[in-house]
């Protein structure tokens, strides 16, 4: 009798320890639950893009010039001096100087205007580029046999910016926003003789970074 009551003496007492440690094992598995080894790092990026512009423009330009009406000009009026032997002296024989006027009494200098016909884009160590223009040699003459007009003050322009070289911005590689720009120059007629197509005449176009 005695056996048994130390016997469950003792197992009351397993139970009382196992009882009294659960909470503890519980609470300790649940913290190892919840412990997770974390770590991290910051990466720097950078980027180097290449220096480039892109050029556009056109290798040919044929200008068509409007084709004036022809006209009929009555100068009025003129009284002569026939001799027998059939000569006619003085009086008011046509000049230049006093012909009457006509719709078509312009300058023989005409200033050209002509828009968008050169873009550049790209990249820069700044953003800009150098926009230049020149006459390559025997370029200022448009001919047609002896008949010649001659180009000269050749610029590029861009807004309100215009010369032999203009500072413009590239804006990047989209063409949608692509610097796009213009090209003046002076026509002279002086020596225009022949009607339809002169040729020969020639423009450098030239696009550099800055």
């Amino acid at each position: 009798m005695k056996f048994n009551n130390t016997i469950k003496s003792i197992l009351l007492s397993a139970a009382v320890l196992f009882l009294a440690t659960m909470p503890m094992e519980t609470a300790n598995a649940a913290k190892a639950k919840k412990a997770k080894a974390s770590v991290d790092g910051i990466a720097k990026v950078s980027a180097t893009m290449p220096e480039f512009i892109i050029l556009h423009y056109y290798s040919e330009l044929n200008l068509t010039f409007d084709a004036p009406d022809s006209e009929v000009i009555d100068e009025g009026n003129n009284n002569m001096n026939v001799s027998w032997k059939g000569d006619v002296d003085g009086n008011s024989e046509l000049s230049a100087k006093n012909l009457k006027g006509a719709n078509l009494d312009k300058s023989d200098v005409v200033k050209m205007s002509i828009p968008n016909v050169w873009a550049v884009r790209g990249f820069a160590p700044n953003g800009k580029a150098k926009v230049s223009i020149s006459t390559p040699s025997g370029g200022s003459k448009l001919k047609k046999g002896k008949s010649a007009i001659g180009m000269s003050n050749v610029k590029v322009t861009q807004g309100k910016n215009s010369g032999r070289s203009i500072n413009v911005a590239l804006n990047g590689v989209s063409k949608r926003r692509a610097t796009v720009g213009g090209v003046s120059m002076n026509m002279d007629f002086k020596k225009t003789t022949f009607s339809g197509k002169h040729t020969g005449g020639k423009y450098k176009i030239t696009a550099s970074t800055i």
